[in-house]
């Protein structure tokens, strides 16, 4: 009998049992002790669950530890969740939290004989693993501002909340090809980030009245599926729900299952074309989809919301905070429950850039709240540095990385700040620990890719490859170029030092624009390291 390969397996294992029937299975191998069978260890991501590297375990401790990714639906923390996690991560994740560039929360370190209670305990403030990973539709990503930013086109909120009430737990999409990413926003920088969703419905002025349409893109993504998405029209905002209902049905019963590297969304759109896929879509939902002219958008590196702004709520701002790369910690999260509480704030709302917004602070006490978050390294104003800087779970953690980010995100940032403290253009940077894409670096300006190569000793290590000139800007969007550097770990900072030194030099005034022009420019390439 032929070897099943990969594709196959998985396939099987679904057909065997449903992702989300596994829960009863966490519960026995929970009560009993046992040895994890290695197709449940598959169906756990339903739950949120990866097996973790065991970079940082001691070769004497047998234990199978994961990494727990805790759903965070529209980014949205209260003080109580966030003590929770906080608890949480202190008795079983080792203090252990980082923000994600879905607006979920990620701990480490997790037992499966401690998920009966921390599943309990997680549900008793509201929150979930439940879809978090898996062949499944992923968190849905919008803006943290939607519903108090003034400037916002429209709240989504409402339509989010009926998105998520179809899409949560729902076992009808359990068995989907692969992951599925949607994303919904209102927001008038554009920071949930459309071009790289497999589906997303973004608001644009509509010319004929004072009405919002939502343009309707499809088929986005990174890693194996690296392309910006098509967009294929526009929709009222009653109209979303249906289109989701359909698209997502629609991958379910046609997405491509033979190969892995090959399922998601934007295979079936190449494989079909874009105008039979649209047809399809407009015939299960019913929904006439609207021709309009192209809109502009954003750039990438300035889609944030930064900074002390009046909130929509009467006598209410809200803090749009940079932390380094995601990371938060539990000491962080207990901090940061205990800095709101004390100025009257409750809610964050997490961003896809791995920061955050304080949603309802009293406007008397923002500036006060913005300085003592100070304190714990949380930023209201912070560098170019520190706001775009973006790093994966990395080599301590992920199986599949090949160098460490988290550290090194937080490394490049300061030495950044230090050498450069007067540098006040957006810039985005991006650490990623292998070559797949969960960092986003072929969307930034500047993308570390990590892969091994020999030092000067001849003995393989972890290094990473340089990416410039990526950005996410509607029509006009584009992935960053490999520049043939591949460097040392130690030596990043020397390298982008010298990406800004030059910059700075020119006298120019874009960075992205910069790089792009200077890709294939070998003296300059070769200047950098």
């Amino acid at each position: 009998m032929a070897k099943e390969s990969a594709a196959q397996r998985v396939e099987r294992i679904k057909k065997e049992k449903n992702g989300l029937d596994v829960l009863k299975d966490i519960y026995v191998y929970a009560v009993l002790g046992e040895e994890v069978h290695p197709e449940d260890i598959d169906r756990f991501k339903w739950y949120g669950l990866y097996t973790q590297n065991r970079n940082l375990q001691a070769e004497d401790d047998p234990t199978l530890y994961f990494m727990l990714r805790i759903k965070l639906e529209s980014g949205s923390m209260n003080l109580e969740q966030m003590r929770e996690v906080s608890a949480l991560s202190k008795e079983y994740g080792r203090g252990t939290a980082d923000f994600t560039t879905r607006q979920d929360i990620q701990l480490h370190y997790i037992q499966v004989k401690d998920l009966p209670e921390i599943f309990r305990r997680l549900n008793e403030v509201g929150l979930s693993t439940i879809f978090a990973a898996g062949d499944v539709p992923r968190n849905v990503t919008t803006c943290a501002v939607s519903g108090i930013d003034h400037d916002e086109l429209y709240d989504v909120r409402p339509i989010v909340e009926k998105v998520n009430d179809y899409l949560r737990g729902n076992k009808n999409l359990s068995n989907l090809p692969r992951k599925y990413k949607i994303g919904i926003s209102g927001c008038h920088k554009h920071c949930m980030g459309h071009e790289i969703q497999d589906l997303s419905f973004t608001a644009v002025p509509c010319d004929c009245s004072d009405k919002v349409l939502f343009d309707v893109s499809v088929g986005g993504g990174l890693a194996s599926n690296k392309q910006i998405a098509s967009h294929i029209g526009f929709v009222t905002p009653s109209q979303i729900l249906p289109i989701v209902k359909a698209v997502s049905t629609i991958y379910r019963d046609h997405g491509l299952r033979e190969n892995r590297r090959k399922a998601r969304l934007g295979h079936l759109i190449d494989e079909w074309g874009i105008e039979k896929f649209k047809e399809e879509v407009i015939a299960r939902s019913k929904v006439a989809i609207k021709e309009e002219k192209i809109m502009e958008y954003t750039p990438y590196a300035k889609r944030e919301h930064f900074g002390i702004h009046d909130s929509k709520e009467k006598a209410k701002s809200y803090i749009g905070c940079a932390i380094n790369g995601g990371h938060i910690g539990s000491q962080g999260l207990e901090d940061l429950a205990n800095i709101l509480e004390k100025h009257g704030a409750t809610t964050i709302k997490t961003t896809t850039t791995q920061n955050f917004v304080v949603k309802d602070v009293p406007t008397k006490s923002a500036e006060e709240l913005a300085q003592e978050l100070k304190t714990i390294g949380v930023d209201a104003f912070p560098s170019p540095f520190k706001a775009r800087t973006l790093s994966c779970t990395g080599l301590n953690f992920c199986k599949f990385a090949i160098s460490e980010t988290k550290d090194k995100a937080i490394s490049l940032a300061e030495h950044l700040e230090k050498k450069f403290p007067d540098f006040n253009e957006t810039v985005s940077i991006s650490v990623n620990g292998c070559p797949n894409s969960c960092a986003h670096p072929h969307v930034v300006d500047i993308g570390l890719l990590g892969l091994k190569l020999k030092n000067k000793e001849g003995i393989t290590v972890p290094g990473f490859e340089l990416i410039l000139g990526g950005n996410l800007e509607g029509s006009k969007s584009n992935f960053g170029e490999k520049v043939k550097i591949k460097f040392l770990p130690e030596e990043a900072e020397g390298i982008l030092e010298n990406i800004i030194q030059k910059y700075i030099a020119s006298g120019e005034n874009d960075l992205n624009k910069f790089l792009k022009e200077r890709i294939n420019d070998e003296e300059f390439v070769s200047s950098l390291h």
